[in-house]
C-alpha cells in the first residue's frame, strides 16, 4: 500500500455549511471543545478560517487572527483518522504564507504542555517557546497552563 500524498489543493475557506462537520471533529478531539458560536463568530469578524477537504469530507481546519504585524493561530485540528499524513505541516505552511501576505512578521500560538505531538510538530516547523500562560485551558482537574510558541516569518 502506498502512502497518501497530501497537497494544498484540498484547502479552501471555511463556510457556515462546514460547521456541523467541524463540530463533530471538534467534539471528538477535545474534552472542552469550541462551540458552534465561536466558529461562527470567527468567520464573521474576519478571521482567516480554513478547511482541508478531501473526498471523505473535512480532514483538518484552522482559524487564525491577523493584525498589527502579528498572526495568531487560534486553533488547528486534524481529524484523528487523517493524522500522521502531513496535514498539520500543510496547514501550518499555508497559515504562515497567509500571514506573510498580510505583512505579519510574527506567528504565535498556544498549546497545552501535555500535547507533546503538537509541540514536536511546531518545534520542527520553527516555532520556539516564548512563555507560559498560567491556567489558560480548562482541564478535568481545574485548569492547565498554555505554552506560548512563536516564530518570525
Amino acid at each position: 500500500m502506498s502512502a497518501v500524498v497530501k497537497t494544498t489543493s484540498g484547502l479552501r475557506q471555511m463556510s457556515e455549511d462546514d460547521l456541523e462537520e467541524i463540530m463533530v471533529i471538534e467534539r471528538a478531539t477535545y474534552p472542552f471543545p469550541w462551540t458552534f458560536g465561536i466558529f461562527h463568530d470567527c468567520m464573521h469578524v474576519g478571521y482567516s478560517c480554513w478547511v482541508y477537504e478531501a473526498d471523505d469530507g473535512i480532514e483538518a481546519y484552522a482559524v487564525m487572527s491577523i493584525g498589527a504585524e502579528e498572526a495568531h493561530i487560534l486553533t488547528l485540528v486534524v481529524r484523528e483518522s487523517s493524522r500522521n499524513q502531513g496535514l498539520g505541516r500543510i496547514m501550518l505552511q499555508f497559515l504562515k504564507n497567509t500571514a506573510k501576505q498580510y505583512k505579519a512578521d510574527t506567528l504565535l500560538l498556544e498549546v497545552r504542555p501535555s500535547n507533546h505531538i503538537a509541540i514536536k510538530l511546531y518545534s520542527s516547523f520553527g516555532f520556539n517557546d516564548l512563555a507560559i500562560r498560567p491556567n489558560y485551558y480548562p482541564a478535568e482537574s481545574g485548569r492547565e497552563d498554555a505554552l506560548i510558541m512563536a516564530m518570525n516569518i
